[in-house]
């Protein structure tokens, strides 16, 4: 029988923080020891973390093993399918209890019933607390008693219930419970070694909590101020860079929210650029609650009528569009940001996401799982929901026959082509509007750039009005066999 010396263990998951921490908070309360427990599971149903998400992950648990060492805590880290390895963590350590955050997802919430069960059997208590979002999906309901499929009316409904609760704070002493068995991180294989390809994401990011709120904190007080009319400028630094942070739950959503709405009411003028800011944290919970109500978001059409589209399989295309070699600079220009960062503007997102799905004609779902493993912040809910919004098959999609123009798009939001010197600088020699289509500059202006169209820099794979004529056919033949 469980006695006062028995031990909580507080199961991580999305939420790799001390503060604003429900079930750390509340197993600190109780002054029992603990056991804050890491369970790296990719068992099926769950889908495996990609490459650049799990160099995050390394990074994240190691800061995370250093700020509970900070506070008199420890990390213990194990690998398999979680209900079955938290079982035997608590029969080996004579746990009475185990808190975890809830994630809305139904895998997840499917290894938290087996866990619950299995802990009923060892008479452990088994306690969840509210998770990773604003608020639950099963308070924002339509009429039918399914998820809003339109982002507006949504995100009115979560804004209407009021603010969210105020972040708790972190604890400042816990009591370690005796040592376990358990994975060195290195052992969890984690991050890249042969070949060592992680080089630009080390330069590029700080992750852990710490690195969380010093870039939130520095947001609000030096870069919101422009963040409405700055945001889709890829070559500017006005968005915040915070999403692989809350994708990893270094920082919680309600944080986000609170110290926003702080800098709102500090600083008035700030309304507009907040409330902007806002709706981009809105929109990832709108997409995690479509994930919610459909959690085969990334392998089915949320539209059905799209089934029926008729995706070329062209391995060519689809390995110059990864490796941005199709001939469009800021097509390039974010294909090469994704590779060497792990990350890539949200405006250019759009636009190579538009280049695969509508110029090539390549299935969405080929595009979304590259994302997958090469994004930072690659998010169960928003990746796959990105995806689908610009395929035209998703909830409140734009419309199949916005087709995005490249070099129209290149033009209006990196006019001086700052965006496409910098991760195409093959072509920075030639001077704008000449950069963001440099077929057509005239052999002289390419010499005098160094430029060799299909030798230094590919010619265009495929003609924009020639693709765009396609994809309207394309589009057309579905709607007919509908």
């Amino acid at each position: 029988m469980a006695d006062q010396h028995s031990p909580i263990i507080v199961w991580l998951r999305e939420d790799l923080r001390l503060s604003d921490h429900p079930a750390l908070y509340a197993a600190a309360k109780t002054g029992a020891p603990m056991i804050c427990l890491y369970v790296l599971d990719d068992t099926p149903p769950l889908r495996p973390l990609g490459g650049a998400a799990r160099w995050w992950l390394a990074q994240s648990l190691r800061a995370l093993a250093n700020g509970l060492q900070a506070v008199g805590g420890t990390l213990l880290l194990r690998r398999g399918p979680a209900a079955k390895v938290i079982a035997e963590v608590a029969g080996r350590a004579k746990a009475k209890a185990v808190f975890w955050n809830e994630i809305a997802q139904a895998p997840h919430r499917a290894a938290e019933r087996a866990l619950s069960a299995s802990l009923h059997e060892m008479g452990v208590e088994a306690q969840s607390f509210p998770g990773d979002l604003l608020v639950r999906p099963e308070a924002i309901r339509g009429k039918d008693g399914k998820g809003l499929r339109v982002f507006t009316p949504f995100w009115k409904r979560v804004l209407a219930l009021g603010d969210p609760s105020v972040p708790l704070p972190a604890p400042t002493a816990l009591r370690a419970a005796l040592p376990q068995p358990g994975e060195q991180l290195a052992g969890l294989g984690l991050e890249p070694t042969k070949p060592d390809w992680a080089g630009g994401l080390r330069e590029t990011w700080q992750p852990g909590e710490t690195a969380a709120q010093g870039r939130l904190k520095a947001f609000l007080a030096d870069g919101i101020g422009s963040y409405a009319n700055e945001r889709d400028r890829p070559h500017r630094d006005a968005t915040s860079g915070l999403s692989p942070h809350l994708r990893f739950g270094e920082l919680s959503p309600r944080q986000i929210f609170h110290a926003a709405r702080f800098a709102a009411a500090e600083h008035p003028s700030l309304a507009a650029d907040v409330g902007k800011f806002l709706s981009e944290l809105g929109w990832r919970e709108f997409c995690r609650h479509l994930l919610f109500d459909h959690p085969d978001l990334s392998t089915r059409n949320l539209q059905s009528s799209f089934d029926a589209f008729p995706w070329r399989h062209d391995a060519p295309a689809l390995g110059a569009w990864q490796c941005g070699a199709t001939g469009y600079p800021i097509v390039d220009a974010g294909m090469r940001q994704l590779w060497q960062t792990g990350t890539m503007h949200n405006r250019v997102r759009m636009v190579v996401a538009s280049f695969l799905v509508k110029h090539l004609l390549i299935d969405w779902r080929a595009g979304e799982a590259w994302f997958w493993d090469t994004l930072v912040d690659a998010d169960a809910g928003s990746n796959p929901a990105n995806w689908q919004w610009v395929a035209g098959s998703g909830a409140d999609a734009a419309p199949y026959f916005r087709i995005f123009n490249p070099v129209l798009q290149c033009e209006k939001f990196d006019p001086d082509g700052d965006y496409v010197q910098r991760w195409v600088p093959e072509l920075a020699g030639l001077p704008a509007p000449l950069i963001h289509r440099p077929w057509s500059a005239s052999p002289i202006e390419l010499a005098s750039a160094q430029v060799k169209l299909g030798v230094t820099y590919p010619a265009p794979i495929i003609e924009h009005k020639a693709a765009r004529t396609r994809a309207l056919a394309a589009y057309q033949r579905t709607r007919a066999q509908v």
